[in-house]
């Protein structure tokens, strides 16, 4: 048995429809609750790409492994989270399993690559193509620190009315409610008192680690990389220069994703420096807008999953247990009862 007590586990997690996807260091698990009230939780061994390429574990890599990984999980769990909604089955998860995307080797596979593909590219376009040309419209040279830090400010600007707008549909509300609860259940996990729902109902929603700060601090850290690195003029034609520019941003993000990661992980770590806090504070700020108060039946679901996750941490590896298991469970009593 590990002697790591559950509480020094680290844990990372995602809000996906009606549920919330936990990850520790050798598990995955996804809980969900269907619209008939029951929940849906399946659990996975999983290891990340830096335990057979060792170096990309080491500052400075991990953080664009990390950022990759966090995507493809994340959209594997949606996808698995989708499913169960759509269908309104419970049973339906264990059909989806013969196919489901995010799987080496699985026919499925290749679909989610292009919705990732997809998504990246409007990403970049989104946040990186578009602020710079709103910057060169507006007249700065793609030289100089203003123009980035500008560029920075649309780029800011833009999230911030993107995260607020999609606040407002019903679901996505929802899906905010659960990114409160996975913070809430961390917390929880984290402070050592107990995964009870009096424990996590008193915790914040707040979170040092949450995404959303990590998003923040990758623009601040493009402001000063792309301010050293494109400090140059690279064709004498405006148009290109600009165009060139935005090309080479593109790879300068695997550097910003490495610094970025880094800071948070020292933010997270000093979180308790006057100065640390206010460097983390506008990330914060932002989680009031990607987080609500979650409801019990909610913080039920994150606790589950944590639970779930931590369930293969503690187990005897000289004992032989499936590498994936997908269960039904009619109440979160029950549950616990059964996976306790």
């Amino acid at each position: 048995m590990p002697d790591t007590s559950p509480g020094e586990i680290h844990v990372g997690g995602q809000a996906v429809m009606e549920g919330v996807m936990m990850r520790s260091p050798s598990s995955l698990a996804i809980v969900c609750r269907t619209a008939a009230g029951e929940l849906v939780v399946k659990e996975q061994a999983w290891r990340s790409i830096w335990e057979k390429v060792r170096f990309l574990r080491w500052p400075f890599f991990r953080g664009a492994v990390v950022l990759m990984e966090s995507l493809l999980n994340g959209m594997s769990a949606l996808s698995f989270s989708a499913k169960i909604q759509m269908t309104g089955q419970p049973e339906a998860p264990d059909a989806a399993e013969e196919g489901e995307a995010g799987e080496p080797g699985e026919e499925k596979a290749p679909s989610m690559w292009g919705v990732i593909l997809l998504s990246t590219l409007l990403a970049a376009g989104l946040f990186v193509g578009l602020p710079h040309a709103l910057t060169a419209l507006m007249g700065f040279s793609s030289s100089s620190v203003g123009f980035h830090l500008v560029d920075g400010l649309i780029k800011a600007t833009i999230f911030v009315g993107y995260v607020a707008a999609i606040g407002l549909m019903e679901d996505i509300r929802r899906v905010f409610q659960y990114h409160g609860a996975e913070h809430k259940a961390i917390f929880a996990h984290e402070s050592g008192k107990g995964m009870t729902l009096d424990n996590a109902r008193a915790q914040t929603r707040f979170h040092p680690r949450c995404g959303t700060s990590f998003l923040f601090i990758v623009i601040l850290t493009s402001i000063l990389i792309f301010a050293v690195t494109l400090r140059f003029t690279l064709a004498d034609n405006r148009f290109l220069d600009h165009l060139l520019k935005i090309f080479i941003k593109l790879p300068l993000l695997f550097p910003v994703a490495g610094l970025s990661y880094e800071a948070l992980k020292l933010s997270a770590r000093f979180r308790t420096n006057p100065l640390v806090r206010a460097l983390m504070a506008p990330g914060l700020w932002l989680q009031r807008i990607t987080t609500r108060e979650p409801t019990d039946d909610q913080l039920e679901v994150a606790l589950l999953a944590i639970e779930k996750t931590l369930w293969r941490e503690q187990l005897d590896p000289q004992v032989e247990t499936p590498d994936k298991t997908v269960e039904v469970f009619p109440s979160f009593e029950e549950a616990r009862a059964v996976l306790g």
